[in-house]
């Protein structure tokens, strides 16, 4: 594919080459750069990816290239990038090193958490950027494993102040989920030729005459894809290329070009033939391993040469294919005697120490007959893979030990298992599959049992309403008869079902399954904390909270004592903690619990929790009135979903919009609303409609807060319908509907005895001074300013300076009032909650007091600072150092620096001891 511009060397790519070449300056000037180059098979990814790699002079160059058959090896892709780097290991953080060490099979250790091993891989590429720009190229990356592409994905968001530069290769059409994970990066769309190149491309290559017609109809068929026009010329006869071509072939484009390697693959000699066999399914490209395999299946030198000699393939240190497709078509081509016999070989040249798993991993696919002791072994392989955290390669081994499982007992408790290790590596529908497969065989009371739960809790995690409920009430009953601590476990799993199915007609109503778990055989002695909690629960939706709240209270105290030591459990359940916690109006409960549970996941580094984590701890925010760490938190959250896939968390965004007034908070808990009801979620519909009441209420458009808020108390939604009923309380009484706001405010009044604590007791006192005349509505607000001053929850207090202000004006007492709105203007304007600190400004004004305007808005300066430029600016303003705020924040030391400078210039500050005083005003 020679150019025709000169110092290209790729014909019809001088848009891709610049932007290559653009790449390689910025990692040298020390600004991290990211690539993808997305196309079909064939249309010259690799090439420029080869164009990169020679174009990077003065930069060290980092290759993988991903494999079909070892997307299930978890950490494989990695490890190919990393292992030039692996004498680095001792200049990152320990914590770092020992995830990473056991990631690579270096050294033995429970499973390393993979947002730990993105921030080692982070820094390891960091450090050696240091001395070296790098280029990093990782083609084929759509068959990367799973858990490579994530890692790489993550890292790729967080490469800002590194002379670092990743290019991925992925194909459009792959249907790996790796090659999702890289959506969002910058990219670019690597299409065919425009038809002048690729004329020029197809006559460079077809000697003698082609005629004008074929030539156009080779360009038209082959959309300009370059592999295609060089390799589907191949074969045929120069009479057939000047004659006229038969048929379009209807297939895929990349079938038509791997049908042109089957028949290259076909013309070679049969020992040629099994020695590419051996390589295709020899995934690493380990020449003296091949070499070994050659001698046990009697393949002489000359077949390498063969092979070479056909452009197939290339042995250099490592074994290279022209092409993935030429590795797919050796593979798919062979006789499936044959290819047993080259996995046999494999298996027979592979260390049985040190790389025992790839070695049954062949032995597994040599197989024919049940083998109990190869299934053992892949069995034993599982175990390993789960403890790297390879939980989709523990997933694959159970597979291949339950087909050649010969007892059919054995057989369904691994299928079983297999099962679990596929739904836990978020795999849905293969668990079911492997599910169904586990029921072809007899299963007794237990493995009926477990099976269902199972099958219940895939079904859950896929849809958070109501369809799983009665699989997990059933799963339960099962349960009872054979592990009654499981049975509890489903119980509880059945409560938090129902609580999300919410107020939706088609589901069991939540009182009606805490019933059923009534009848949850005991807890243990001394109970559990889940135990103590599904007590709490049960009592709470059957008989009320007045008889629920004092065995809801030691069953979060048990959670918070857990949170201290070992927190599995605490992490866990966090979800339906969190909740009594609210129903509780537990604040400190809520501190502590999300507190814990941030602090935990950064640790550990756990990327499938942190999320749910920092959403609530966000929420926590809201309500704690610091809005900008608040937006911070959920920005961190969003962009970690946004690597990993999971489903999004949207309430902690919807709360800080209706706290904060936003002009699109309204359309987007609506929008919200009606989605919630699509998928089944009732409690959403609940809450969507309360965060609409705050919102009205804010603008005081009361009549509609009115109109949300008895909508959201109409069910008894967890952690929601509390405190919408303080809502409604403002709402009704401010519309003129005092008997809606009187039977709101018993209902109140009897969650907030229940609770008890100065946050409930606060706003209780606050709902009932709305409906209070005189000295009784004076005492009340000021009760309620007492109590929410020793409360967490500072947005309250603030709503409780703004109302208390409201009625000391209207009796006329101006300047008692200007005190209270006065203060509530200046907390709500520092807040963020724009609409409340309006409220609070017209009525300063109504009282004759003039509020000045502010040069520069609140909200105008914290926007100023991006998400992470705020959150570095508040951990350096606390004195940590540069590398304390990278392990924090799973950012390099030269990337804080780099925001760091950026700060400095926004807030107009010198040095960090000037920051606090900076951000105090943010």
């Amino acid at each position: 594919m020679a150019s025709s511009s000169p110092g290209r060397g790729l014909r019809g790519r001088r848009g891709e080459c610049v932007a290559l070449d653009e790449v390689t300056a910025g990692a040298r000037a020390g600004q991290g750069q990211v690539l993808v180059l997305r196309g079909e098979a064939g249309v010259g990814k690799s090439a420029l990816v080869e164009y990169l790699v020679r174009s990077a002079t003065g930069c060290q160059i980092l290759r993988a290239v991903g494999v079909e058959s070892e997307m299930e090896l978890a950490f494989a892709g990695l490890h190919q990038l990393c292992t030039p780097l692996m004498g680095r290991l001792d200049r990152i953080p320990g914590p770092q090193r020992d995830a990473l060490s056991v990631a690579f099979g270096l050294r033995a250790g429970s499973a390393p958490d993979r947002f730990l091993v993105g921030l080692a891989v982070l820094s390891l590429l960091a450090e050696a950027a240091e001395e070296q720009p790098l280029v990093c190229v990782v083609d084929d990356a759509q068959w990367l494993d799973q858990v490579s592409a994530q890692t790489l994905a993550f890292v790729a968001r967080r490469l800002l102040a590194e002379r670092v530069a990743l290019v991925f290769a992925v194909r459009t059409s792959a249907s790996a989920a790796a090659g999702d994970q890289f959506a969002g990066l910058r990219e670019i769309a690597v299409r065919g030729l425009h038809d002048d190149d690729a004329r020029a491309l197809l006559e460079s290559v077809v000697p003698g005459r082609l005629d004008e017609r074929i030539r156009d109809r080779i360009v038209a068929e082959t959309r300009g894809n370059p592999l295609a026009l060089l390799e589907l010329t191949r074969g045929l006869s120069a009479a057939e290329l000047a004659g006229g071509f038969g048929r379009p072939d209807a297939r895929p484009l990349a079938s038509q070009i791997e049908e042109s390697y089957l028949r290259r693959i076909g013309s070679l000699p049969v020992a040629a033939q099994r020695l590419l066999l051996a390589a295709a399914a020899e995934p690493v490209g380990d020449v003296p391993l091949l070499r070994r395999v050659a001698e046990r299946l009697d393949i002489d030198a000359d077949a390498a040469g063969a092979v070479e000699a056909a452009g197939l393939i290339e042995f250099g240190t490592r074994v290279r294919f022209r092409h993935p497709l030429v590795r797919s078509a050796a593979y798919r081509a062979a006789d499936p005697t044959v290819r047993r016999d080259v996995h046999r070989a494999l298996a027979e040249a592979t260390d049985s120490v040190f790389d025992s798993d790839r070695r049954a991993w062949h032995r597994a696919h040599a197989a024919v007959d049940p083998d109990e002791g190869l299934a053992g072994e892949l069995e034993r392989s599982a175990g390993r893979a789960q403890a790297r955290g390879g939980i989709a390669a523990a997933a694959a081994f159970l597979r291949r030990a339950t087909e050649l499982t010969p007892d059919s007992a054995i057989r369904a408790r691994r299928a079983t298992a297999a099962a679990q290790a596929a739904f836990e590596s978020g795999s849905p529908d293969a668990a079911l599959e492997l599910l169904a497969a586990a029921q072809l065989n007899p299963l007794d009371e237990v493995q009926h049992a477990r099976q269902a739960w199972l099958r219940a809790q895939v079904v859950f995690a896929r849809r958070r309403g109501g369809e799983a409920l009665l699989l997990l009430l059933d799963a339960a009953g099962r349960l009872e008869r054979v592990d009654e601590a499981q049975a509890r476990e489903a119980y509880l799993d059945a409560i938090g079902s129902a609580v999300f199915a919410g107020r939706l007609p088609e589901h069991a109503d939540v009182g009606e399954v805490a019933e059923a778990a009534r009848t949850a055989p005991p807890g243990a002695v001394p109970p559990r904390p889940t135990d103590l909690l599904l007590d709490g629960l049960v009592t709470w939706f059957a008989d009320g909270c007045v008889a629920g709240a004092p065995l809801l209270k030691p069953a979060l105290e048990a959670f918070r004592r857990t949170a201290g030591g070992n927190g599995d459990d605490a992490m866990r359940r966090l979800w339906l903690t969190w909740l009594a916690a609210g129903e509780l109006w537990d604040d400190e409960a809520w501190y502590e619990l999300s507190t814990h549970a941030v602090r935990t996941a950064r640790d550990v580094g756990a990327l499938n929790f942190l999320p749910l984590a920092l959403g609530y701890r966000a929420a926590m925010y809201v309500h704690a009135g610091d809005f900008g760490l608040a937006s911070t938190l959920i920005d961190e959250a969003d962009s970690i979903i946004e690597v990993t896939g999971h489903s999004p968390m949207s309430y902690p965004a919807m709360l800080l919009m209706a706290w904060s007034g936003s002009p699109r908070a309204e359309a987007v808990i609506k929008s919200g609303i009606l989605e919630a009801a699509s998928w089944g979620e009732g409690r959403a519909i609940g809450l969507g409609h309360y965060l609409l009441t705050v919102f009205y209420n804010g603008f005081g458009q009361y009549q509609d807060a009115l109109t949300h808020g008895e909508q959201a108390v109409e069910y008894e939604d967890a952690s929601n319908v509390g405190f919408a009923l303080a809502e409604l309380v403002e709402a009704a009484a401010r519309s003129g509907v005092p008997e809606v706001a009187a039977g709101a405010l018993r209902r109140l009044e009897e969650r907030a005895g229940a609770s008890g604590t100065d946050w409930a007791l606060g706003v209780l006192a606050r709902s009932q001074a709305l409906l209070s005349d005189g000295p009784a509505a004076d005492r009340l607000y000021r009760e309620a300013i007492e109590r929410l001053e020793h409360s967490r929850v500072v947005v309250q207090l603030a709503r409780a300076h703004l109302l208390y202000g409201e009625w000391l004006r209207r009796e006329n007492r101006r300047f008692d009032a200007r005190e209270h709105l006065r203060t509530a203007h200046e907390m709500l304007r520092g807040f963020g909650a724009i609409a409340y600190a309006e409220r609070a400004r017209r009525e300063l004004l109504a009282t004759g007091e003039t509020v000045r305007v502010r040069t520069v808005d609140v909200h105008e300066l914290r926007e100023a600072l991006t998400a992470q430029e705020g959150q570095v600016a508040r951990l350096a303003a606390d004195g940590m150092t540069n590398s304390e705020i990278g392990a924090e924040l799973f950012i390099s030391p030269r990337t804080v620096e780099w925001h760091l400078s950026k700060v400095f210039t926004k807030l107009d500050v010198k040095s960090r001891n000037k920051l606090r005083a900076a951000l105090a005003g943010i």
